[in-house]
């Protein structure tokens, strides 16, 4: 198929004012912008100044304005509790202006702070769209973090309401959020005025009758009665919301979004780059609390006028590794976006890919993956099973969509297996080495994003302008710098191979763990792996990988690590020390998926660590303590 991705690259290039100004053409302003980009404003510059807009009204009431309130909007679809329900745009309208009736009536105003402590419940997007259309700002939470996590984000955004829910549901228990809320607003300083708690039937909880409101209670009487708001206009360089970084410490880290870039941005992906039109199902198989949640499971189908699946199960385990293929056929999907561990766990557990064919995939057109490095033998088991394309993308919760991809519907490229694909128009992505200096093409180095960055990016930190300048634009001068490492190839291919902490230093020499990593993948008895650089007396730091095996594989340890050795020397070479790989029975991850590396580390370099807010399971470091202990690196943490 012809592509258009380099004429459409070009032509920003050229001009990037002019492309972005055609882009908010598919946005409805209440105001038109006076001016498309002020280079003069913030640390880059800021997008459509002047503009006046309303979220809420592009993700929802145009659509029915338009004659499409019939058309599906969202499908939530629960496995854990057994529940489906699809709302129309016209449902939508009438579930958010409610919500956001319901909210006003509770002091809720513009330019107003509410935090979101919710599960993947319709409710939880409700919430989220609510705040929009009232042009408060909202910060989501997710679900289930601990009390002190949340405390910190309550002190931070000072936010006049919360709004949570009874219970989480996983698949082998139920999470009790109302004592984690009421334990943190008692540890916080700033003090919400009030939260509304969604009942659910699986756990019902204890209301705290001066402060706590009942979901239902409060919202049903206001459809019964036809309460709503209208769309509060907000400038389109005002917040959307905040979303607080994952593995923050301390203080934490809020990414602000505004309202009218990342509206262009997302409108323009969906069509662009993710192939999809208005009407067809979207699912991006994460969660709220995340950057691809706001962006591709809320904002960007809906302002596209799509479908899209919220999902509360796993991609195992409920019932089983055709959970994903069975969403795809109930739902009708036509794009699944999901993160490469969610793959490597179905491939695990299905490693012929018997269940696909249990299922009607016929809507299915495009698998995309992103959230972390995509291993070509994921890539390569995806593509033969589904006999689909599979697209790797690589973005941060600070730049809002994909950085770089392989846009598909302007034609897709060519697949480099382990590149996530060519810069998407809007980011000059380069390769610097630690003096500032560009490297050649296939040279390892540090990623970075030429300023200004596009529409949807960061425009500061919350309450942390200083910091912001500090963590993003002081290292090189001119750049963006994204914290990831890896190179570009003479055709302009991304190879994001670790964060530049993952980086290691073996005596003098500048090695990947991702470049290991993929080896160790390659290996047809592995499922997963991780590698991490441990400190060495001699050498300054050596890797240590690790490898959970296939299902059904019964190997001997010591042969199979000794197979995993010789590999890693045959393709990268003795330079790279790789001695030791230690089997486990699972990986620590984050509740996105993200293999806690860093913390992996600290543990068998003996140093103290803190137990990450987003783990999904802190059972598994424990676990891992072990096997390191048993290979003699590290101490159980105290």
């Amino acid at each position: 198929m012809e592509t258009r991705y380099y004429d459409t690259y070009a032509s920003w290039k050229a001009d990037p004012e002019a492309f972005w100004a055609e882009a908010a053409k598919e946005i409805n302003w209440f105001t038109p912008p006076t001016r498309t980009f002020n280079p003069d404003d913030g640390v880059y510059g800021r997008w459509f100044e002047g503009a006046t807009c309303n979220t809420c009204y592009n993700c929802i009431d145009r659509h029915v304005e338009a004659g499409h309130g019939d058309r599906k909007a969202l499908f939530y679809d629960s496995p854990v509790t057994g529940q489906r329900r699809a709302y129309t745009f016209a449902e939508m309208q009438i579930e958010v202006g409610a919500l956001a009736a319901v909210l006003r009536a509770q002091g809720l105003d513009k330019g107003d702070r509410v935090i979101v402590y919710m599960p993947m419940v319709p409710q939880a997007i409700f919430a989220m769209l609510a705040a929009a259309r009232l042009g408060a700002i909202h910060s989501v939470v997710f679900g289930g973090f601990a009390a002190r996590e949340l405390a910190t984000r309550i002190d931070d955004a000072k936010p006049k309401l919360i709004l949570s829910a009874s219970c989480g549901i996983e698949t082998n228990r139920i999470v009790p959020y109302k004592p984690l809320l009421d334990e943190a607003i008692a540890l916080a300083e700033s003090k919400p005025q009030r939260c509304i708690i969604l009942q659910r039937k699986e756990h019902r909880c204890t209301l705290t009758s001066q402060r706590d409101l009942d979901y239902e209670e409060a919202v049903k009487p206001a459809i019964a009665t036809g309460q709503k708001t209208e769309c509060v206009p907000v400038a389109a360089t005002d917040p959307l919301y905040i979303l607080y970084t994952s593995g923050t410490t301390g203080q934490p880290k809020g990414v602000v979004r505004d309202n009218g870039g990342h509206m262009v941005a997302l409108k323009w992906t969906m069509e662009h780059h993710y192939g999809v039109k208005p009407g067809e199902v979207f699912w991006a198989a994460s969660d709220v609390g995340w950057v691809v949640g706001h962006s591709y499971i809320c904002y960007g189908p809906l302002l596209h006028g799509c479908g899209t699946v919220l999902y509360e199960g796993k991609p195992v385990g409920t019932p089983d590794a055709g959970a994903f293929w069975r969403v795809i056929q109930d739902n009708g999907v036509a794009a699944l976006f999901t993160a490469p561990t969610a793959f490597r766990a179905v491939k695990k557990e299905d490693p012929k890919g018997a269940l696909v064919a249990d299922y009607d995939l016929s809507t299915f057109r495009t698998l995309f993956l992103a959230g972390e490095r995509a291993d070509p033998d994921t890539i390569r088991w995806a593509e033969e099973k589904l006999d689909r394309p599979v697209i790797d993308h690589w973005w941060q919760t600070e730049t809002g969509w994909p950085m770089a991809g392989n846009p598909v519907g302007l034609g897709q490229l060519p697949v480099k297996p382990g590149s996530p694909g060519v810069a998407m128009p809007g980011f000059d992505i380069q390769v610097l080495d630690d003096a500032g200096k560009p490297v050649e093409p296939g040279t390892l180095g540090n990623i970075v994003c030429k300023l200004p960055l596009p529409p949807s990016s960061f425009p500061t930190l919350w309450n942390a302008e200083a910091r912001f300048r500090k963590a993003y634009f002081e290292e090189f001068p001119g750049y963006y710098a994204t914290s990831d490492a890896g190179i570009v190839d003479e055709d302009g291919y991304v190879f994001i191979m670790a964060r530049t902490d993952d980086i290691i230093n073996v005596a003098g020499h500048r090695l990947s763990t991702g470049a290991m990593e993929e080896v160790l993948s390659s290996h047809e008895d592995i499922a997963e792996c991780a590698v991490i650089g441990v400190a060495d007396s001699m050498k300054g730091q050596l890797p240590l990988g690790f490898f959970v095996p296939n299902d059904g594989v019964e190997r001997d340890e010591a042969e199979l690590e000794k197979e995993l050795v010789a590999l890693v020397r045959a393709r990268i070479g003795p330079v790279a020390a790789f001695k030791t790989a230690i089997e486990v029975k699972r990986l620590p991850k984050t509740r996105s998926g993200k293999v806690l590396r860093g913390t992996m580390q600290k543990i068998a370099d003996a140093e103290d660590w803190k137990m990450p807010a987003a783990i999904d399971d802190p059972e598994i470091l424990k676990e891992i303590s072990v096997a390191l202990t048993a290979r003699g690196f590290g101490r159980m943490n105290s």
